[in-house]
């Protein structure tokens, strides 16, 4: 769209789709803007169409169907929100139950094509026209909420003092809020979530819309406010204007009252229907839509209700010949939207009452001037039983008295000075719209200084916050590091206290009394495995500590099998003394290889003491040597064995290679 048209006063946008489907990828729109003496034309996209609503901000958008820019309810609705609140989306053929488009237009003397551009730009003239309803989804209530703007987070040393700043500052902001709306006089409600040390949130319902709230909505600091329209059940419409035209109105009486209003060109302007209104309500009603000339009931003698409104208007009855026949009502509202049969009767009647007078008010419309009110001679000669000619002289005399004695006939302009006059007209209202740009720039440029105050401040704030959370992760990180040294310090506080129970062992050993042992004082100790196994071993190590160069006693030197005897040769005991039973094959051969000393319990002297044994160190010396004299014996036999069967594997190599 071009900056002329952009910078007009009254801008309505007409659009209908070109080519594609909104439901579907990259609908293209054909786009009309009209401010009632212009046209500019365009093909937009959708995306550029929506930057065009946001930049403009036409008065109305107006189409034929509503669903052509958004695929359902729920994206219509999401639509509607999201268009500038200056804007209204006005379907122009109707309601729930639109008309063709070309009838509209038809009936309003409005220009239309097929192509999609002749509808836009229908559609465009007719909405500035004040034809047809406004699409809302919403009501004039506001929903604003004053919450946290951060998380209070999982924890930590300073959760308490955080958590309570942040309620805090959601209390103030909520004040700051409820001082807005006050001073602004709105009604409103307001309900709190108080947590520790002040709100969690606060909920106001502004019985107005969000222009007028005084109030923004985004992050500051710890809080955050959002604003949203309270949301109607489903898409209402709402017509453009109140008509005050002179109509003909149905009405049909019951339990439920039903009444209909048409206009003088035969178009149905409102239906209406209720259980609950008096009369004195659908009266309010209808006088909100016109002033009725013609009453009209679809039964025959006129109910005793619809009379009371025909003489609450004083306007002229109709009733016909004899009950109006169901399929006649149905055919003659076939083209238009009604809600129940009772609408539908009051709709028939209204429309049957029309068309008996149709051929009158043609006959009364030729005759009547262009400079009087045709609804006004209508209504008295329909509703006064006036003749036209009468009523014409009578209005004519009116403006005659109403004419000043002396007339001054402005001569006629000449084509320049027309043109000169349109075009300072047209400099005055572009001057006024300039004026009111430079008042808008003053606002925006008040409100960037605000916003860039705001943004310092945030920023300071973040600083702050930034180093609060850099000294909490280092905190946390020491806290860390505090833990891992005393996890390590309570492992070795537990090494150490089983090395102290070792001591304390040892430390008996020494200072026990062992005057019963027969011995001349040299003695050494003994630690005691209780049978040859890998449990045992290191039930032993643990209550003793296993160390090289210990004498080791086996109770039970059975059953050993080779990683046992090899756990046992890793710890290269002094002596190992066997008793209980026989080592095995594998285990006397192990300890053997590791040159482990083993030796008959029996041998050495050993007493025992509580848990601890000592033995006589000579004997232990004996049993050693004892042992060293038969390993020599062993390892001899083993080498003769071995020349023996290399001299055999030699002979036998011989012999076959003599073959």
């Amino acid at each position: 769209m071009n900056d002329r048209t952009s910078a007009l006063d009254s801008l309505v946008f007409g659009v209908d789709i070109q080519s594609g489907d909104v439901r579907g990828d990259s609908p293209s729109y054909a786009l009309v803007a009209f401010d009632g003496e212009n046209v500019d034309r365009d093909v937009v996209s959708y995306r550029k169409l929506r930057r065009l609503l946001d930049r403009e901000e036409p008065a109305m958008l107006a189409t034929d169907n509503m669903y052509e820019l958004a695929a359902d309810k729920d994206a219509l609705v999401h639509f509607l929100r999201t268009i500038p609140e200056a804007t209204t989306l006005v379907q122009v053929t109707g309601a729930e139950r639109p008309e063709p488009l070309s009838r509209v237009a038809s009936r309003h003397g409005v220009p239309y094509g097929k192509k999609p551009m002749k509808e836009a730009e229908a559609a465009a003239r007719l909405a500035a026209a004040n034809v047809g309803h406004e699409v809302t989804a919403f009501g004039d209530t506001t929903s604003l909420k004053v919450s946290r703007g951060r998380s209070t987070g999982k924890g930590g040393w300073s959760q308490d003092r955080y958590t309570r700043r942040i309620h805090g500052s959601v209390k103030r902001r909520t004040r700051e809020v409820k001082d807005r709306l006050e001073q602004a006089d709105l009604a409103f409600e307001v309900d709190v979530t108080e947590k520790y040390g002040g709100y969690a949130n606060a909920v106001f319902t502004v019985e107005a819309p969000p222009s007028d709230i005084p109030v923004s909505e985004g992050r500051s600091g710890d809080t955050r406010i959002e604003i949203e329209r309270e949301r109607r059940d489903g898409i209402e419409f709402e017509p453009l204007v109140k008509r005050r035209d002179h109509v003909f109105v149905g009405i049909d009486p019951g339990t439920t009252t039903a009444a209909a209003v048409v206009g003088l060109d035969g178009s149905v302007l409102d239906v209406y229907s209720t259980r609950t209104a008096d009369t004195a309500d659908v009266i309010e009603w209808l006088i909100e839509r016109g002033r009725p000339v013609v009453v009209a009931a679809d039964v025959t003698p006129m109910p005793e209700t619809v009379e009371k409104f025909r003489r609450s208007f004083d306007a002229a009855a109709w009733t016909p010949n004899s009950d109006l026949p169901i399929d006649e009502k149905l055919h003659r509202t076939r083209d238009t939207s009604y809600e129940n049969d009772h609408q539908r009767d009051a709709l028939a009647a209204a429309l049957f009452a029309f068309d008996d007078h149709e051929d009158q008010i043609e006959r009364i419309s030729e005759k009547v001037p262009p400079n009087l009110e045709r609804g006004e001679v209508i209504a008295r000669v329909v509703a006064g039983e006036e003749s036209v000619e009468a009523v014409l002289r009578d209005l004519a005399d009116d403006e005659d008295d109403e004419e000043p004695e002396s007339e001054h006939h402005e001569r006629d302009l000449t084509e320049e000075e027309e043109e000169i006059r349109r075009l300072r007209t047209r400099v005055e209202r572009l001057e006024s719209h300039i004026d009111d740009l430079d008042e808008t720039i003053e606002e925006r440029e008040a409100e960037i200084e605000e916003y860039e105050e705001q943004l310092s401040e945030a920023k300071r704030e973040e600083r702050r916050e930034a180093r609060e959370r850099r000294e909490v992760k280092r905190l946390e990180r020491e806290n860390d590091r505090l833990e891992r040294r005393i996890d390590t310090l309570e492992e070795e506080n537990e090494a150490l206290d089983e090395k102290l129970e070792r001591l304390k062992r040892l430390w008996k050993l020494d200072h026990s009394n062992f005057a019963d042992v027969d011995t001349d004082g040299d003695l050494v100790s003994v630690k005691v495995i209780e049978q040859f196994t890998r449990d045992a071993i290191e039930t032993a190590n643990q209550q003793y500590g296993l160390a090289a160069g210990d004498v080791v006693y086996l109770r039970d030197a059975s059953g050993a099998g080779r990683s046992t005897a090899r756990r046992l040769a890793d710890i290269e005991p002094r002596v190992v003394l066997r008793s209980g039973g026989d080592l095995s094959d594998v285990a006397d051969r192990i300890l053997f290889e590791h040159e482990i000393p083993v030796a008959p319990a029996d041998d050495v002297a050993i007493q025992e003491v509580d848990e601890l044994a000592v033995a006589s160190e000579a004997d232990v010396e004996a049993a050693i040597e004892d042992w060293e004299r038969r390993a020599e014996a062993r390892r001899k036999e083993q080498k003769a064995s071995m020349v023996d069967q290399i001299i055999s594997e030699h002979r036998a190599e011989t012999r076959s290679e003599s073959r």
